[in-house]
């Protein structure tokens, strides 16, 4: 009876939420590296952007997501949204009897690894940013260093409108990381789910010798870890016919599902709307 709970639980889904679809580079990685694991996703669309809500707002939605995934039984949970990993990951922790990981301690935990003269970037969303929440994970595990941030606002909705090549992102992206470039750093986090979706416009401009830290990779590694050692991680393959990624919105869920399909190449069947404010 013991082993068939325990059984079941690795089973059980890995809830994924984010304000709208930029958590989905980090579903891509979560696919990518642990590829037996089901994904429960949630996409806060009719909310987005998160970067410029108070604290207090940030923290109600990511409770209100949190509640709507916890009616899917899953085993953990990440919140793939760097605003919210600064403004919500400490109360959701201290209120949760599941795992929750964010992306913010990951990627602070990677670049303090690489960086090699201790001038570290971060580029991320205004709430970021001014929680200063990248700094002091950071200043925790590496204390000689220096962190320069740059709120970048307008990549958000620039890779949300599929502009990901385009000379305005290069512009724009030129204006952002001109005053990181002065500052010497070797090492530039993309503090920002979004971001990688631009990283090659992002490289190119802040130039080949700084090391890019992308912390949708460094969080599923990161969650990888925590489902062994907490005896969650699923060794088996989902069956055929299971329904191993299912996504849902608060709004636009074609719009979603669209732009998903060119993130994720893992087919995306379809995205139901919730609405969230009932959670």
């Amino acid at each position: 009876m013991e082993q068939e709970k325990e059984d079941s639980l690795k089973k059980a889904p890995i809830g994924v939420f984010d304000s709208g679809v930029g958590g989905l580079t980090v579903a891509r990685e979560i696919m990518r590296q642990i590829p037996n694991e089901s994904i429960i996703y949630f996409g806060d669309t009719a909310r987005v952007p998160y970067g410029n809500k108070s604290k207090d707002t940030v923290t109600k939605f990511s409770k209100q997501i949190v509640r709507f995934l916890r009616t899917h039984d899953v085993k953990a949970i990440v919140v793939a949204c760097n605003t919210a990993s600064a403004c919500a990951l400490d109360e959701l922790e201290r209120e949760s009897d599941i795992p929750i990981i964010g992306v913010v301690r990951p990627g602070a935990r990677a670049a303090t690894e690489v960086t090699r003269n201790g001038k570290i970037g971060v580029i991320a969303t205004e709430a970021t940013i001014g929680s200063q929440i990248y700094n002091q994970y950071i200043k925790k595990l590496k204390k000689n260093v220096t962190i320069y941030g740059k709120a970048c606002p307008l990549f958000v909705p620039l890779v949300e409108e599929g502009l990901w090549q385009d000379p305005v992102t290069d512009e724009i992206a030129k204006r952002y990381l001109a005053e990181l470039i002065d500052c010497g750093i070797d090492t530039l986090i993309l503090g920002c789910t979004h971001y990688p979706l631009i990283r090659s416009t992002i490289g190119r401009i802040i130039g080949e010798e700084v090391t890019l830290v992308n912390p949708a990779y460094e969080t599923a590694r990161e969650l990888r870890s925590m489902l062994k050692e907490a005896g969650l991680l699923n060794e088996e393959a989902p069956g055929l016919g299971a329904n191993k990624y299912q996504f849902y919105v608060s709004d636009s869920a074609e719009k979603f599902k669209q732009f998903a399909n060119s993130i994720i190449k893992y087919g995306i069947l379809s995205a139901k709307t919730v609405n969230i404010e009932d959670y």
